[in-house]
């Protein structure tokens, strides 16, 4: 007869630690992976861009849009609540901050204090011609 007092495996085993070990191995390679950056681009270089909120026209205005400015491809009016940083459709008013006066058209060209254009942030770097598939496809299947 065995001198161990249970039969079943694991019980007074040797191998416990190393399990241990192994399982706490495992643990941690998933908290690596968990925090590890996930997702296309992530750490790529970025620009900030201005763009025209009806038709998505890149504007050369990052800092400040003169009251007068429009797009170059549609001619709507850039400094307006429409384009800017604070404008929210569910807050009071639409607008994130507190206005005295309410501003009927969004859309429309408007003097407000408080405005500040809405800046997007966007993959940098060289851009792609949409008319040289081939380069296209080179610049796609690159390695870096």
């Amino acid at each position: 007869m065995s001198d161990r007092k249970y039969r079943h495996r694991g019980y007074q085993d040797s191998e416990w630690e190393e399990r241990e070990r192994q399982r706490e191995r495992e643990r941690v390679r998933r908290d690596e992976e968990r925090l590890a950056p996930k997702g296309r681009g992530l750490g790529a270089p970025t620009v900030s861009v201005f763009r025209c909120r009806v038709c998505g026209e890149k504007q050369p205005f990052t800092s400040q849009v003169p009251l007068e400015a429009s797009c170059f491809k549609c001619h709507a009016a850039l400094h307006s609540c429409a384009h800017c940083v604070f404008f929210d459709t569910s807050a009071p008013n639409q607008c994130l901050k507190p206005v005295l006066t309410r501003v009927a058209n969004k859309n429309a060209a408007n003097a407000c204090q408080l405005f500040a254009p809405r800046l997007v942030q966007e993959f940098g770097g060289e851009e792609l011609s949409l008319k040289d598939p081939r380069a296209a496809f080179e610049a796609l299947f690159r390695k870096k």
